[in-house]
């Protein structure tokens, strides 16, 4: 539905709204002057009955909180009944409209007469204490977009705090990749006479990081570095671990995964192995075993 639709349709609506509204006025003024007010209190008292009604479904729809929302039907439901009950006797008794009743007299029967004398003077008191009420929710009240931004803005702020810089670790530094090196490079490094004893292996250590708060699973880079090997004891523990491998199966991968080291150092290591095995003159692990 376009503009101009809903424009009609919300003007059509306030004409038959307002057109009820006087026909319950008249009822709801005589009945006000059959309980004792005075011209300018029956002109209105409609107003205190069915101007409550309308307050309490504009409070229906602004309000979100279910319990507030609530409370608005059940002053809406309970007015709505009152008005109904109240234009009901004005039709019964036909009294009321040439003003020619008691005062105070609704109904022939005493103890419908009090009930209904009741309602009709609670009604007034009724609207102050509902009505104030009402109007106290919905000026209190805040939409569910600014009660969010609010809730954000408050953990942005408790985030900004010194905590957070003591729950943040600082990222350690990038460690030096290290070159690969070729056989050809290695071969002129070994002495003919002796086996190659070390390979020359540089990692640089990263940084520790700061200690941080426990707050779950610790990351990889919080957690305890292992104690670093020489490169002496790299090439020991890749001799004897190789010592049984194939040629075929001596790779830069295979002996990383095995000595548990990086990848720079298991292509150093591979290539060490490959020109100690070459020196030796053994293609086969039985002599390397040996």
């Amino acid at each position: 539905m376009n503009r101009t639709g809903k424009s009609l349709l919300v003007l059509a609506l306030v004409a038959v709204v307002a057109m009820a509204f006087r026909v319950s006025w008249n009822a709801l003024r005589d009945v006000a002057r059959a309980i004792g007010a005075d011209s300018m209190a029956a002109l209105l008292y409609p107003f205190v009955v069915d101007g409550l009604m309308a307050l309490a479904l504009v409070a229906t729809l602004v309000l979100t909180d279910r319990a507030d929302k609530r409370f608005a039907l059940r002053v809406l439901a309970a007015y709505t009944v009152a008005s109904l009950v109240l234009n009901y006797v004005h039709g019964l008794v036909p009294e009321l409209h040439g003003e020619s009743v008691d005062w105070g007299r609704l109904a022939d029967w005493d103890p419908a007469n009090w009930a209904l004398v009741l309602l009709a003077t609670s009604l007034p008191v009724g609207s102050i204490y509902f009505g104030s009420d009402l109007v106290a929710k919905v000026l209190h009240h805040q939409p569910v977009d600014s009660a969010n931004h609010q809730k954000d803005t408050e953990v942005a702020v408790k985030r900004s705090t010194s905590d957070l810089d003591e729950s943040t670790p600082e990222l350690p530094a990038p460690v030096a990749e290290l070159p690969a090196v070729g056989s050809a490079d290695l071969t002129p490094a070994i002495e003919p006479a002796a086996p190659v004893e070390s390979v020359a292996l540089t990692a640089v250590a990263a940084e520790a990081p700061r200690p941080r708060r426990a707050t779950g699973r610790v990351p990889e880079s919080a957690r305890t570095a292992r104690a670093s090997r020489t490169p002496d004891e790299l090439l020991g523990e890749a001799r004897s671990v190789t010592a049984a491998w194939s040629d075929a199966e001596l790779t830069a991968d295979g002996i990383r995964k095995a000595v548990r080291t990086s990848a720079a150092n298991g292509r150093i290591l591979r290539d060490a192995l490959k020109a100690e095995r070459a020196e030796r003159g053994n293609d086969g692990p039985d002599a390397v075993a040996a």
